[in-house]
């Protein structure tokens, strides 16, 4: 059932559909639930990612550090499901504090594939798009630093939407890194993207970096034509399945009368680099606040000292722990220069590049990942996991919204995903090109 459809039914017929999710989440082996609550406020029921507070649920980020801690309140985008007629219903499983590319990171054990068991479901959003792909949610809210919503969403064969920077509420979303995190929908069609994210954007005087600008809501024109920019040297970086889906959806667009022109971006090294020293910069900074004594689990020590190691090296996991003293070291005296400012003018030349090719073109069009969803073990090496989020970290870092949605699979049946970007607060553009592509592909999980 889709949310459109589950926004129609009667109060009673809302009851019996979480009951039936219930069933759905109690019986399966996906682990992409944490628990299935019910905030008892009525409405469709919405996955939550285990980051995002609900007044007295617990609010853990998958890590030890956090165990037993119960959020005093309710993040804006909660409230603000509550007006749109939706509840929060269940925890969704994540990487540690949404560190990671595959849910493995958690303290609550990985997250399986729900097209196939012995495949990650992408991250750090994985839990809630293993819920939307296999069915134990209609719809899921996830966040996304670097990719966290869209990576998995092509994962798990479902729609995932990262908003413009600002456009959404951060207030009550425990923080990663203060200036990539935003919350966004994932859900089965495009439509839902829409229609859920209609229900959470809006201006939040909570939130210091919430945009106070004109808000409409979104009237989705599937038939509207536009110019959409490939990014060509992002083509010659997938394998032959993605590179395949990439050129059919393409094909896809000149069909349905919308103009593709090519351009080039730097490399995705740059992007790498660049997000890898900001994000764990302000990641070690958040952090910090979790030492013991004012937040969830504490490890006894016999003095002050003590009780902050035993209690971060026992809370945080290895993924953690290396963002953290990867930040802090960027940040120490002698290299802040070398690495961290560089990083900040790096981050404006990709944020230029992009405003240059908006002047031509009202989407780009990329891929999500260099492939679909690869085996549990497959990848060891922490370097070579964060390629897998090679073309979306460059959003992250200009404050774009993007969406992913499915467009093909590969040779083992596992789906394919493409994004659009747009330009910043043009999410109706997005929404109207994604709804295109999606009509025209007619993707059948």
């Amino acid at each position: 059932m889709t949310l459109k459809e589950a926004l129609n039914l009667s109060p009673e017929e809302q009851q019996s559909l979480k009951s039936e999710l219930k069933a759905k989440i109690e019986a399966s082996d996906l682990n992409a639930y944490i628990d299935s609550s019910d905030d008892g406020c009525g409405g469709v029921p919405i996955a939550i990612k285990d980051n995002i507070s609900v007044k007295d649920w617990d609010v853990n980020c998958a890590s030890n550090i956090l165990k037993g801690y119960k959020s005093p309140y309710s993040a804006t985008v909660i409230e603000n499901l509550h007006r749109g007629g939706m509840s929060a219903f269940g925890r969704t499983n994540m990487d540690e504090f949404a560190m990671g590319s595959t849910t493995e990171t958690s303290v609550f054990g990985k997250t399986l594939n729900p097209h196939d068991k012995n495949c990650v479901p992408g991250g750090s959003s994985g839990g809630s798009a293993a819920a939307v792909g296999g069915g134990l949610a209609v719809a899921a809210l996830g966040s996304d630093t670097g990719g966290s919503i869209r990576q998995p969403a092509a994962f798990c064969g479902c729609v995932g939407m990262k908003p413009t920077y600002g456009r959404v509420s951060r207030y009550g979303l425990v923080a990663f890194s203060s200036s990539l995190d935003q919350i966004g929908p994932i859900t089965q069609n495009v439509e839902d993207a829409a229609i859920l994210y209609d229900a959470i954007a809006g201006h939040d005087s909570h939130d210091s970096t919430s945009a106070n600008i004109e808000y409409k809501p979104t009237v989705i024109d599937s038939d509207r034509k536009m110019t959409v920019a490939v990014i060509e040297n992002y083509l010659e970086e997938v394998d032959a399945p993605t590179r395949k889906a990439m050129e059919e959806s393409i094909e896809a667009l000149k069909s349905a009368g919308h103009t593709v022109v090519y351009k080039k971006m730097m490399g995705t090294k740059y992007d790498i680099s660049t997000y890898y020293i900001v994000a764990p910069a302000e990641a070690s900074a958040n952090l910090s606040r979790f030492d013991g004594i004012r937040y969830g689990n504490r490890i006894e020590g016999d003095n002050l000292e003590e009780l902050y190691l035993k209690t971060r090296t026992e809370g945080f996991g290895d993924e953690v722990k290396r963002r953290i003293m990867l930040g802090n070291f960027v940040l120490s005296s002698g290299y802040y220069d070398a690495y961290y400012i560089k990083a900040q003018k790096v981050r404006h030349l990709i944020k230029n590049e992009y405003e240059q090719i908006f002047n031509e073109a009202d989407l780009i069009l990329s891929p999500v990942t260099p492939s679909a969803a690869f085996e549990f073990g497959t990848i060891n090496d922490p370097l070579e996991m964060y390629k897998s989020d090679m073309f979306t970290l460059s959003i992250n870092l200009a404050g774009l919204p993007a969406i992913s949605l499915p467009v093909g699979k590969d040779d083992r049946g596992m789906p394919i995903g493409a994004q659009f970007i747009a330009k910043h607060f043009d999410e109706q553009s997005l929404f109207d090109g994604a709804s295109s592509l999606e009509k025209i592909i007619n993707y059948k999980g």
